[in-house]
């Protein structure tokens, strides 16, 4: 007998993806929708696929996706972002394992589209993403951003795609990943984290030598250079934020 599942998702004003994302997901028993104050359709596309549909004023990434977790009727979750959705392939690889899971996690590859493309190197792929678990055995992290699921046993990798398609530009990207590095530089102040010049200048250079050479993400031509500086970007103003935090904290 198959495992009743539940999908949750986390959104505020994502009616231009979230169609797509519950459409790859109609094997599923229930879908969970926790909203923090949409403005835009994504209320009523959600009541379109009879969603559950809760609001929660904003908690960080983490606990927002926890208490997604935590609202399912099903121990089994998929958990989803607004602006994925799951590959025919990977949906029957989900089926047929619900019938008889041979581990309690599961993890699988994650294909980003960034300047049109879908990249297939570098820093944006395969991106190994545990999304489908058993929710006695694992919960996510408590991280206000770049939050991750932990698992207290085995996890097992899928070979098929789950889809990435924000439909965001450049300007767009920069925007959100400005927001993340503050959070980040945040949380490193609060966790006591020390950083000098070495790691200042180092981390984005070793960064970019890993994926732009080593994991080939050159063969992504122009979109997989410029997603990797923006990533190896990402990694030097996270740290110069954490040294100004420092500063400001010790004056």
């Amino acid at each position: 007998m198959r495992a009743r599942i539940s999908v949750v998702l986390i959104t505020k004003n994502a009616e231009t993806s979230l169609e797509k994302c519950l459409d790859s997901v109609g094997f599923a028993d229930e879908i969970v929708l926790v909203d923090s104050g949409s403005t835009d359709r994504t209320l009523a596309i959600a009541s379109a696929y009879k969603a559950k549909v809760i609001h929660q004023d904003w908690l960080g990434f983490g606990p927002q996706k926890q208490l997604a977790v935590r609202a399912a009727s099903h121990d089994w979750v998929l958990c989803l972002d607004a602006d994925e959705w799951l590959s025919e392939n990977l949906v029957n690889e989900i089926k047929e394992l619900l019938d008889n899971p041979q581990a309690m996690a599961f993890q699988f590859p994650r294909c980003n589209r960034f300047m049109g493309r879908f990249l297939k190197h570098g820093e944006g792929y395969p991106d190994w993403s545990l999304r489908l678990f058993h929710r006695a055995h694992a919960r996510w992290s408590d991280d206000l951003v770049h939050e991750y699921v932990i698992a207290d046993g085995p996890v097992h990798k899928l070979r098929h795609e789950l889809m990435h398609e924000s439909g965001e530009d450049i300007a767009l990207y920069l925007s959100k990943q400005n927001r993340y590095t503050s959070l980040q530089a945040e949380q490193l102040l609060q966790r006591g984290k020390r950083v000098g010049i070495g790691k200042l200048i180092l981390s984005p250079l070793l960064r970019f030598v890993k994926f732009y050479f080593f994991r080939r993400g050159f063969l992504d031509g122009v979109p997989g250079l410029v997603h990797i500086s923006i990533g190896c970007f990402n990694s030097y103003i996270k740290y110069a934020k954490l040294i100004e935090l420092r500063r400001l904290k010790n004056k």
